[in-house]
């Protein structure tokens, strides 16, 4: 047999396998689409989401009152234990500085999803680019590649043994007190978790068949990397960035808990909330539960799509 003629049929067989990949990629986003339309958890974590968002970015433009206008002040005082609950000009009743509760709650919601949304894309971009070089060295990068893949591995491996809540306060403290530095500490946490995913993934395809024709074919490895392994890795990393917004929100309101957050506290934002509300909790409990709850209720939306994805996209996980 000829070269010519070995040579086109690893074409051939390069081409039905890279079909079959596609089709079968293809096939596995619409399967999983169409699980997600059928589950209750996705529907209800993606309305919860939907509302949450709607609420955040229109919900300054309907606020009854200024959130920062102490124009009630006169008619509380926490020093006293007298405080204003629901009533018909404030729904939520009124904080310890006698500011409009639901109008600081729909403020706080487009800060409380600009720090997770953020925050998750820093984790997100760092994570992919740490860990698209690690799976990327270990899969195709020879012993030399396998040697970086140990050095950058062992670096994730002391991120991820620090707690994560302990990790972030470390880093919001050494950068100063700022929404800013909540968003870096929570994405830097974020970080390992995302680059081990990624790498995972990659390794468990370096050895599929798509892979071996185009070696096979004399593809540059750097075109099979960025091609064909890192597209087909992306699923798990999508479905973690989802469960990640969640993450996030919780870490960075327990940031913002902490008098880590932003240094004015009239901004209105979940966490700061909650953490003003503590003095007051024996005599206006509500102050605490409306940011509790909305967190709660957010990061609920966003661990529920999560899941449902994961589970519609986990072969393992079908029924």
């Amino acid at each position: 047999m000829s070269v010519a003629t070995k040579t086109d049929k690893i074409q051939r067989l390069a081409e039905l396998t890279a079909t079959k990949e596609t089709s079968t990629g293809a096939s596995l986003w619409r399967e999983a689409f169409r699980r997600l339309k059928s589950s209750k958890m996705a529907i209800i974590g993606a309305v919860i989401i939907a509302v949450f968002v709607v609420i955040a970015v229109v919900g300054p433009y309907l606020t009854p009152y200024a959130p920062t206008a102490q124009t009630w002040r006169g008619e509380v005082f926490p020093n006293q234990g007298k405080f204003v609950g629901p009533r018909g000009e404030n729904w939520f009743g009124l904080d310890h500085l006698g500011r409009d509760m639901f109008s600081r709650m729909l403020v706080g919601a487009r800060q409380t999803l600009l720090v997770g949304v953020v925050s998750t894309l820093i984790g997100l971009v760092a994570g992919f680019l740490i860990g698209g070089l690690s799976g990327a060295a270990a899969t195709l990068g020879g012993e030399a590649g396998k040697r970086v893949d140990s050095v950058i591995m062992r670096f994730i491996d002391m991120m991820l043994a620090l707690p994560s809540l302990l990790l972030a306060v470390s880093v919001a403290a050494v950068m100063g007190q700022s929404l800013t530095t909540v968003m870096i500490a929570v994405g830097v946490v974020q970080v390992p978790v995302f680059a081990r995913l990624l790498r995972g993934s990659m390794l468990a395809q370096g050895g599929a068949d798509y892979v071996l024709a185009a070696q096979s074919l004399g593809v540059r490895k750097r075109r099979i990397v960025t091609s064909q392994i890192v597209p087909n890795s992306l699923s798990p990393v999508i479905v973690q960035a989802t469960l990640s917004l969640a993450t996030a929100i919780i870490e960075a309101a327990a940031l913002s808990y902490l008098g880590l957050g932003n240094p004015d506290p009239a901004i209105p934002e979940w966490g700061v909330m909650l953490a003003q509300a503590q003095r007051f909790f024996d005599n206006a409990p509500m102050m605490a539960v409306y940011p509790a709850v909305g967190i709660i209720i957010t990061a609920l939306g966003f661990t529920l799509l999560g899941e449902a994805m994961r589970e519609a996209l986990d072969p393992k996980l079908r029924g």
